[in-house]
């Protein structure tokens, strides 16, 4: 206890420590232990070293591409965190996160080979973290890498009271003669889509908006037309489609993929498109799930405004040659997958048209 004079006489002035600030480190070290387990069941043979240090370390095996390229991308849940903490669940959004960056390396043909996170909250309470970290670890062992390090950053005063956020980061490789960039799809080639789990981790702020503002729905509010509560079907976490697309990819060429997130297919298709060539979708060939028919009636929105904004079921985008299209949909069929041909590429100017018979 630090002393001080006040009128001529001693005052006793308290120690400010940490805790008191409002961070709390002993609860930091209890939620590393806690996740420890779900951290190692990650781990692959390229994982070098173990939990704790300054930073993960990973060996690449120089045998394994002749020109490897290395790949990598981050991304976030977004405000599908807030459904989380609405129904108090937060064992599955960390799949989302690791879905959201996997899928989109994966997109340039790249094998994801270890992911890193972090989680930041205003008060932190280690079984929440070890469960956010058992989502990201499940999320890892489907895409089939290692979840070699993270932070965990208590910042009081910042977020709102049972709030924290999400990011995560990832690092894939692909051999640089088979590094997919779609500048080499035609006219004439066709576009497989891959279902989607639901929602994924896009358009939750109309969502949001729509059923817990407008309508006052509640998350525990069962809707028969979705056979579930609104929250089990607007949680269920972001479709991977890492294993079944590298699958893929030993037996046939694709030339471009699409994952379809925020800005739906309007704005990720064009991103794959070279100059000279429109994405033409053929609406009847996939019925969108209950979960968008509902969001769509309910908030009574236009079908472009659908399309700009979510999935529509149909998660990931495979572009072919069309003499190879009925063999990928068997072959992601085999593996699982719900797959259709959904349109073709012609001569434009890079748009998507939505096209209805």
């Amino acid at each position: 206890m630090k002393k001080c004079l006040r009128d001529g006489k001693v005052m006793a002035m308290p120690k400010l420590t940490y805790e008191e600030a409002g961070v709390n480190v002993q609860e930091g070290q209890r939620a590393v232990n806690l996740m420890k387990e779900s951290v190692k069941s990650t781990f692959t043979k390229g994982v070098l070293g173990d939990i704790g240090g300054f930073g993960g370390l990973f060996a690449l095996d120089p045998r394994e591409m002749e020109k490897p390229i290395l790949v990598a991308g981050t991304d976030g849940v977004g405000t599908k965190l807030k459904l989380a903490f609405m129904m108090n669940r937060h064992d599955t959004i960390g799949e989302d996160c690791v879905a959201m960056c996997v899928n989109d390396i994966l997109c340039q043909g790249a094998k994801p080979l270890f992911f890193l996170d972090y989680i930041a909250t205003g008060k932190l309470k280690a079984e929440v973290v070890a469960e956010i970290v058992q989502g990201i670890a499940n999320g890892c062992k489907k895409a089939g890498c290692a979840l070699i390090g993270g932070e965990t950053a208590e910042m009081p005063g910042f977020y709102q009271k049972g709030e924290y956020d999400v990011a995560g980061f990832t690092v894939g490789m692909v051999e640089e003669k088979n590094l997919i960039t779609g500048k080499e799809i035609s006219q004439g080639d066709i576009m497989i889509g891959i279902s989607s789990s639901g929602v994924h981790s896009n358009g939750f702020s109309l969502v949001r908006k729509l059923f817990f503002e407008d309508k006052q729905y509640s998350v525990d509010q069962y809707v028969d037309g979705l056979g579930e509560t609104l929250g089990e079907a607007l949680l269920r976490p972001t479709k991977i489609y890492v294993k079944p697309i590298l699958e893929v990819l030993q037996q046939e060429k694709i030339k471009g993929m699409v994952h379809v997130t925020g800005g739906g297919f309007y704005e990720n298709i064009p991103r794959i498109l070279p100059e000279g060539i429109d994405a033409n979708v053929h609406l009847d060939t996939w019925q969108a799930p209950p979960i968008f028919q509902f969001i769509q009636q309910e908030g009574q929105i236009e079908q472009d405004e659908m399309f700009s904004t979510f999935n529509m079921g149909i998660g990931m985008i495979v572009v072919v040659e069309r003499s190879a299209g009925e063999k990928v949909v068997q072959l992601l069929q085999e593996l699982g997958e719900e797959a259709s041909i959904i349109g073709e590429m012609v001569r434009g100017s890079k748009q998507v048209v939505l096209c209805q018979k």
